[in-house]
């Protein structure tokens, strides 16, 4: 695979290479594509970059991703536009070049570099008044998953509070940036197709651990708690296992 491969959003020039090779017939209707395995030997990059390149694909139609069986090419449609932006202000937008939906793993790196350190900040800086919102946002989070809620936003909600806590303008600017907008369509496939049934309770959980820990004032548990925490869930969206060559999908 050419090295220009390893530049910025690997993912769209993968996902186009597959691209190309269906509509080429190398991958025919009804097919199965190599697993994900294969796929990254073949192409030289990661898995985690596969498997955006897979999730943009179907986005996009023209591949179909089977609960626990593959990735199989689907019957040939008119292309339909796909909206991966984010909104942007107007008044920036005439500056500002055309951005289009941060990738999953992306965001969700990020924020394992920034979340840690804004709970520990917290921990050590947060007034009586931003422990009270977190408890609320945490509260918040309790009574979605009791209500079953599939957008999440108690969850979501914790985590700007917990930045918004450290006292630091940016780390509170960049989450709210990254998690107060609706998730575009990549990161709401991945969640459609890798969230186990028990990922909000074990989430919940492990909100609880950070709020412990910010109760406490204790900075190096915070940072400790919210950093395993995030790893989990890049964890859980990596999971995969492989059978007879295919690309499979635990349930």
């Amino acid at each position: 695979m050419d090295t220009a491969l390893h530049n910025q959003r690997i993912y769209q020039k993968i996902a186009a290479h597959i691209r190309g090779q269906i509509e080429s017939g190398q991958y025919r209707e009804g097919e199965a594509l190599p697993s994900e395995r294969d796929l990254a030997k073949q192409l030289q990059v990661s898995r985690t970059s596969v498997r955006e390149a897979i999730i943009a694909l179907e986005v996009s139609g023209l591949v179909e991703v089977k609960i626990g069986s593959g990735v199989y090419v689907r019957t040939p449609e008119p292309a339909r536009p796909v909206d991966l932006a984010w909104p942007e202000d107007p008044e920036l937008s005439p500056f500002l070049q055309e951005q289009e939906e941060v990738s999953p793993f992306s965001l969700l790196q990020a924020r394992l570099l920034i979340e840690p350190e804004a709970a520990a900040l917290a921990a050590a800086n947060m007034t009586p008044e931003a422990l009270l919102a977190i408890k609320e946002a945490y509260l918040m989070n309790v009574s979605d998953n009791l209500m079953h809620s599939t957008t999440h936003v108690g969850d979501r909600l914790f985590h700007i509070r917990v930045a918004e806590a450290s006292g630091n303008d940016a780390y509170a600017m960049f989450i709210r940036q990254l998690l107060g907008h609706r998730y575009g369509q990549l990161f709401s496939t991945l969640q459609r197709l890798y969230t186990p049934k028990d990922m909000p309770m074990r989430s919940q959980q492990e909100h609880l651990t950070v709020l412990m820990a910010l109760e406490q004032g204790n900075a190096q548990a915070a940072r400790q708690h919210m950093a395993e925490h995030i790893q989990n869930v890049i964890d859980i969206f990596l999971r995969t296992h492989q059978g007879d060559g295919e690309f499979v999908l635990d349930e």
